[in-house]
């Protein structure tokens, strides 16, 4: 190869380069391009060893090619496979070398330059005769740069065939050769790193494509009731997928429920609750719309799904079926509070809707008869019904004064916090035979006297005791169960019927005059005297009424003791048994 002067020895040799560099690009791995490399500088440019090592990603290189024309007795270089250099004695040995335009000649007299962690062979071979011969120990690096200038690894070769230092023309040779290595290994690094991020990349897309088959199944097929909901856009709050078991529990068709939002199928009193649950994640209770009218009581719970990029994109709603537990709870809170005999409100609850009624502030009448004080009430919610009706009467929907607030006249804080606005309740003037008035509440100007009020009529069986010794309390019973009945037949929609105990039944009667309390009296007595028919026998019952007055600033126990007295006067006025001291049976109807 140094018969420099022989053209045709360079045109061989050009030949020979073009095919292993030829070979570099064919090569399909990192793996198959280093040996290519090693076996290139080999049989292309007449050495009889090279080696490649390679940098790693921590910066040190590593021996990752060698390749021998012949194969040493012992071992050769194939022994330094896998061996490990710094970087820094990698360095330090390249700066100390001869530059020989980009490659670097390190006499065999420089050896102290190798640092023992650099991977090195020596073979056997003869000693230098002349200045330009080839030295064992001597070593020609050719170190590969990638097109921003790092180092990617050195290519080490050794033992020129000719025995003799390379000339200008090998040189040359390996420099071109090793710019060619150092482009084929970027490429084939790049290769592989695509290849690895195309693995990683179909490794993620199964996985993700298991994961939405695995949400997929749990979604359609879940137990529950499930939906995804928009949050943005033109279709904000409109259900964009339902399950097989939502549409079971509302009785509507998938087709139809992708039409809608919860909002359109939400009970309106729950809406309000549902706007705040849908604000953020989070769970709420509440009742949805069912294809036959009917409202089902659910369990919403939301969660908001979020993209990395896009922020929350859309939120994931568990309906949960409550309709059970909820009938339960209202079968519960109905027992609490009602007769279990009659089904009448019972004491407690009587007790409960007078407190929601009244406020402590004393009656005030102005000049016209108008309440000049109305302070703040406390809410007037009722346990609601199995049917989730949340009532607070017996009657008709939309005639119960209980029902909510009406108006309010403008007392803020005189009364405190938990109050909502009311109509002041204040006892109804009282007047004489000759018109004049006995009772006015007090008035700040002295015009007409409040006309209607908050009656409390206490009812007390007459001859019940007797039914009961006579007949069984069995016969009792069915008396007691009839004479509820015929009380709240009486009694104007929105009233209450109430038992006490025993045989004591309580009636509020609202927005009501004294006349018109009196006719009430007369009615419920009127109501319970006719006989009644149980087990085949005709029984019959009197009934003693007193007709009591509630008012802002009385307490309960005062208004129910005031109806006791005067349903005691009218016992006595016709002559009835009182029984028991009067005082105490006061005193335990009142507590």
């Amino acid at each position: 190869m140094e018969a420099e002067s022989e053209p045709y020895v360079r045109l061989a040799t050009l030949r020979t380069l073009h095919r292993v560099v030829a070979d570099l690009n064919a090569a399909r791995s990192l793996a198959g391009t280093l040996q290519a490399v090693v076996e290139g500088a080999v049989h292309g440019l007449g050495f009889d060893a090279a080696a490649v090592s390679l940098v790693r990603p921590d910066g040190d290189l590593v021996v990752a090619a060698v390749w021998e024309l012949e194969e040493s007795p012992m071992g050769g270089p194939s022994v330094l496979l896998g061996q490990v250099g710094s970087r820094e004695s990698w360095e330090r040995l390249l700066g100390v070398s001869d530059h020989w335009g980009t490659l670097r000649f390190l006499p065999y007299d420089r050896g102290w330059a190798v640092a023992s962690d650099i991977p090195r062979w020596i073979g056997d071979g003869p000693l230098p005769v002349y200045a330009n011969d080839w030295h064992p120990a001597d070593g020609l690096l050719a170190p590969m740069y990638s097109a921003g200038g790092d180092l990617l690894g050195v290519l080490s070769v050794d033992r020129p065939r000719s025995g003799k230092r390379p000339g200008a023309w090998t040189r040359e040779a390996l420099e071109m050769f090793s710019l060619q290595a150092s482009i084929a290994i970027g490429n084939a690094r790049l290769r592989a790193e695509m290849q690895r991020a195309l693995a990683r990349l179909e490794k993620e897309q199964q996985a993700l494509r298991a994961s939405e088959e695995s949400f997929r199944q749990a979604f359609e097929y879940a137990p529950s009731g499930m939906a995804i909901t928009e949050l943005h856009g033109a279709g904000r709050g409109q259900l964009t997928r339902v399950n097989d078991a939502l549409c079971r529990l509302l009785g509507r068709p998938r087709a139809v429920l992708r039409q809608q939002s919860f909002a359109d199928l939400v009970h309106p009193e729950d809406r309000a609750l549902l706007e705040r649950t849908s604000a953020e994640s989070g769970r709420a209770e509440l009742r949805l719309s069912r294809r036959d009218g009917g409202y089902q009581w659910v369990c919403l719970r939301n969660s908001i799904v979020a993209d990395a990029a896009e922020g929350p994109s859309f939120l994931l709603t568990h309906v949960e079926d409550i309709e059970e537990r909820k009938r339960h709870e209202f079968q519960l809170a109905h027992r609490a509070s009602h007769d279990a005999l009659t089904g009448l409100p019972n004491g407690a609850e009587l007790k409960a809707r007078l407190a929601r009624r009244l406020c402590p502030q004393p009656q005030l009448v102005g000049a016209a008869g108008q309440v000049e004080a109305a302070c703040p009430q406390q809410p007037y919610g009722y346990p609601a019904d199995a049917h989730g009706a949340h009532r607070a009467y017996d009657g008709p929907a939309g005639t119960d004064p209980y029902a909510g607030p009406v108006h309010g006249y403008g007392l803020s804080e005189a009364i405190g916090p938990g109050y909502g606005e009311h109509v002041h309740a204040v006892v109804p003037a009282e007047y004489g035979p000759g018109g004049e008035a006995w009772s006015v509440p007090f008035r700040s100007g002295g015009g007409a006297a409040v006309e209607k009020g908050l009656a409390v009529l206490f009812c007390d069986l007459d001859g019940f005791k007797s039914i009961n010794d006579r007949f069984g309390h069995n016969a009792g019973d069915a008396v007691l169960v009839e004479v509820a009945r015929r009380l709240s037949q009486a009694v104007r929609d929105g009233d209450t019927v109430a038992r006490l105990g025993g045989d004591e039944f309580v009636v509020l009667a609202d927005g009501i005059g004294r006349e018109e309390a009196k006719d009430l009296a007369h009615r419920l007595r009127g109501a319970i005297i006719p006989p009644m028919r149980i087990d085949g026998r005709a029984m019959r019952v009197g009934v003693s009424l007193g007709v009591g007055w509630a008012g802002c600033g009385m307490s309960i126990e005062e208004v129910l003791h005031t109806a006791d007295e005067r349903m005691y006067d009218e016992k006595r006025a016709r002559g009835g048994a009182v029984r028991g001291a009067r005082g105490d049976r006061s005193h335990r109807r009142a507590g």
